[in-house]
């Protein structure tokens, strides 16, 4: 045995070796655990903290109006009209309860002693979180008269407790900036703090919930409220989709200290949007809530057909997937303990949850339906149009297994693979058109880079159902050259290719090739965006010459800058400015240098959200729906520059 090795077997383990983290070291140590992740994501999980807080005070009966402030320089300010936190001392640890809040993990008025009958907050580590994790943070509470305020650095004290003066007023200001040292990035983006902001203000009717972006002159502002609470949430997400039937159904109910409340209303596309949230947080990953719900639909769907003489035999019996095909479904619940899965609180774990859940949608939909013979009948003859299509679907599924089964795993003839067989390792380049497809194709490393090039036009898939996907021919090739399956039988681990990247034009027609392949990926292959393996390349605009020096620019902005870079020894002097009008017009080299090489190109990976956006801007533009597209185009058309591009 090597000296080195003896030193290491007789090093002693004792409690010196033992690292504690005191105060908030560890949320700094450690941020990923506390909030998701220290991305962009995670830097907006902030101001969810500290408005969900706001919320619990909603929720309490106490606030009805939160403003939400993106401040010059991207710190936020979040105001409430609450009871304040309490500014008193703290029994256990003697120091005014404000402090202990923004000071001490797992330190709130959540845990039972009578503040909160029901919290977002669970955990009691929102604020204190923020506060570790914000290069500075000052806290104001009105109450009693008084404005008490704190202030923090990086979770330590800079100003202690003290009045600053008296109001009439009562509510918290917390204001605070990000810490560049903990965050990929300090940049707020408004839409996504808008789109969280009115998601809470449907789930609360009645509360007012404003957000402004002052980082600019004139920059976007709203105030939201919605009397009408999820009812109106269910109408919003229909509003560019044809509803079956007009009324939003809906249901609620309580059982001792918990609550659920539920709306759902059918349109005509083929596909399911069932949002959950527990306490106000929304649930992606769903949980017993969600599972109580589809267990007593299908249930209720299946009973009322038997009953009605529609379904004949328990054979004709729909799914669940069969009665939610064209639903927009809203559970809303709340609950005194609520079990989350992790701070991010993305699964609802409580079981007695989907027995209250499963209680009030057996027996207020069942009365609905019975109230409503032409609504059951118009939703359930949907469902059985459902089953009847699921079963081509899976006849069109096995055929083309079977045509496997006997010529082999054939590749589609316009796939060029590539050498490596690591599917950790390769990439798939989709790309529009097969002029593209063939520079793609010269100018790739065919090490570990295919190219599949696309052709003619490609298909809808909001306007068609599962069986007619899987035997498009346009479509096929995709299938067959990722090789993990479609829909409910899509396996992720059979991917052929961790790197998927569609390879448009940067036109409007390269949008639409985009927005569809990405509508389809979200459809029905969604574990590929989950997984972080769908990205999009960025073709660059422009091609500047001057001389023997040539850059490559991505927007309008990059290309004037470039430009003057390129005169700044010489302010007269030429440079060609040349803009690519499609990929097929690059050379190989050009494409590999500009759009496939890893050291020099720019992907960007694309996340569920996009392709949520995506999917809604699809349907809008490209539904059976004229007024909302009309709006849009209404609006958005003084936007409009270089249309013939």
């Amino acid at each position: 045995m090597s000296e080195e090795l003896n030193t290491l077997v007789e090093q002693e383990y004792d409690a010196s070796q033992i690292q504690v983290l005191e105060g908030l070291e560890a949320v700094r140590k450690r941020p990923g655990m506390y909030i998701g992740s220290t991305s962009s994501s995670g830097l907006h999980h902030l101001v969810y903290e500290i408005v969900d807080n706001a919320i619990d005070e909603a929720l309490a009966g106490y606030c009805k109006h939160i403003t939400v402030t993106i401040n010059p320089g991207n710190s936020i300010t979040v105001t409430d009209d609450g009871r304040g936190i309490p500014v008193d001392i703290q029994a256990q640890t003697g120091r005014p309860a404000l402090e202990v809040v923004y000071t001490v993990l797992h330190a709130g008025g959540k845990f039972g002693g009578g503040g909160y009958k029901v919290s977002g907050g669970l955990h009691g580590v929102g604020a204190s979180v923020v506060n570790a994790l914000s290069e500075w943070l000052t806290v104001e509470v009105h109450k009693d008269g008084k404005i008490y305020q704190m202030k923090f650095a990086r979770g330590n004290i800079t100003q202690e407790m003290r009045i600053i003066g008296t109001t009439d007023k009562h509510g918290t200001t917390v204001t605070f900036k990000p810490d560049p040292e903990m965050f990929d990035t300090t940049e707020y983006d408004y839409s996504i703090l808008h789109t969280r902001m009115r998601e809470q203000a449907f789930l609360n009717g009645g509360l007012r919930i404003s957000i402004a972006d002052q980082r600019q002159e004139d920059g976007p502002s709203e105030t939201m409220c919605y009397e009408g609470g999820i009812r109106e949430f269910v109408r919003w997400y229909n509003r560019h989709k044809n509803s079956l039937h007009e009324e939003v159904i809906y249901m609620s109910g309580v059982h001792k200290d918990a609550q659920a409340e539920i709306a759902i209303q059918y349109n005509d596309s083929f596909n399911e949007n069932l949002v959950s949230f527990a306490n106000n947080i929304h649930t992606p990953e769903g949980g017993m809530h969600e599972t109580g719900f589809k267990t007593a639909l299908t249930r209720v769907m299946n009973a009322y057909g038997m009953k009605a003489g529609i379904i004949k035999t328990d054979a004709d019996k729909v799914s669940g997937e069969d009665c939610r095909e064209g639903l927009t479904a809203i559970i809303s619940v709340k609950l005194t303990d609520a079990q989350f899965e992790g701070q991010t609180k993305a699964k609802l774990g409580n079981a007695y949850i989907r027995s209250l859940v499963d209680r009030v949608v057996s027996d207020q939909l069942a009365t609905y339906f019975e109230e409503h013979p032409m609504v059951a009948r118009t939703v359930l003859d949907k469902a059985m149009t459902a089953n009847r299509a699921r079963e081509a679907a899976r006849k069109a599924r096995e055929q083309i297994r079977r045509k496997t089964a006997l010529g082999g795993a054939a590749m589609p003839d316009k796939l060029r693979d590539c050498n490596e067989t690591d599917p950790t390792l390769t990439e798939i380049y989709i790309v529009e058109g097969d002029s593209a497809g063939g520079s793609a194709t010269q100018g790739r490393d065919s090490r570990f880079q295919a190219i599949l090039p696309l052709w003619g036009k490609m298909l809808n898939v909001e306007k068609v159902r599962e069986d007619k996907v899987i035997g498009n021919d346009k479509l096929q090739p995709v299938i067959t050259a990722l090789g993990a399956g479609i829909g409910e039988e899509f396996h992720v681990e059979k991917l052929r290719y961790h790197k998927i990247v569609i390879m448009a034009d940067a036109d409007v027609d390269g949008s639409h090739i985009r927005t569809l392949m990405l509508t389809f990926f979200f459809r029905y292959m969604r574990p590929l965006i989950e997984h972080g393996y769908v990205y999009s390349a960025m073709p660059p605009l422009y091609k500047l010459t001057r001389g023997k020096t040539t850059r490559m620019a991505f927007s309008d902005e990059e290309r004037d800058q470039i430009s003057a870079e390129l005169r700044a020894d010489n302010p007269n002097a030429k440079v060609d400015i040349a803009r690519f009008k499609g990929l097929g017009e690059m050379n190989p080299q050009e494409l590999w240098e500009t759009t496939m090489d890893p050291e020099r190109r720019t992907l960007k990976r694309i996340e569920l959200e996009d392709a949520r956006k995506a999917d809604e801007i699809f349907t809008l533009l490209m539904g059976e729906k004229v007024e909302p597209r009309k709006e849009f185009i209404e609006t958005n058309a003084r936007y409009v520059t270089n249309l013939d591009y």
